[in-house]
């Protein structure tokens, strides 16, 4: 979705029409060689009724009127990129055990860690948390709806976005790097 035209008496595209017609039957010794041991006895070969003509409607382009007002912004540190690689990564993979070992602080004792897994796998609200960060993790790592990022993003940055599911909602997620290691903050 691009922006609108500043010339809306601009002359529209007609979609382009295709048809498509399916190949004659294959007969005599053309048909011997195109069948291999792996055809299915039980499919009949193709009729005449297989050969009607089909209309589709090709997708129409329109030029481009400029730049979208969809921005994009990311962060400029490459190792902390390759965290959100790759807490998307395991968010995607439905990985709860390996995002949660990734993305906690350094300093949070063991059974805080795995109180937040468990918060995150069989609370009640479990899946929708657990929606909604790896959303937001994507989110910060496409850039998509990031306001702003502050902090020198070599020990510290925050990520101020737009929350990508629900409508209205500004969040704000920190990271701090200690021994070249990006974690969340807080």
């Amino acid at each position: 979705m691009g922006k609108k035209s500043r010339r809306p008496n601009r002359k529209q595209q007609q979609p382009a029409a295709v048809t498509l017609q399916a190949a004659p039957p294959i007969s005599g010794p053309q048909a011997a060689m195109a069948i291999d041991d792996t055809t299915d006895a039980n499919v009949p070969p193709l009729s005449a009724a297989a050969a009607v003509p089909t209309t589709v409607t090709s997708p129409v382009f329109y030029p481009s009127d400029g730049p979208s007002d969809v921005e994009l912004l990311q962060t400029t540190s490459q190792s902390l990129q390759a965290k959100l690689d790759l807490l998307t990564k395991l968010g995607m993979e439905n990985d709860r055990a390996g995002f949660v070992r990734e993305f906690v602080p350094l300093d949070l004792s063991r059974a805080d860690a795995s109180g937040y897994l468990q918060d995150l796998t069989t609370a009640p609200e479990a899946e929708g948390q657990w929606r909604n960060l790896v959303a937001e993790i994507a989110a910060i790592r496409c850039g998509k709806g990031v306001d702003r990022i502050e902090g020198d993003q070599v020990t510290r940055a925050i990520f101020y976005f737009e929350h990508p599911l629900l409508e209205k909602c500004d969040r704000e997620v920190s990271f701090c790097c200690r021994g070249g290691e990006w974690r969340a903050e807080g």
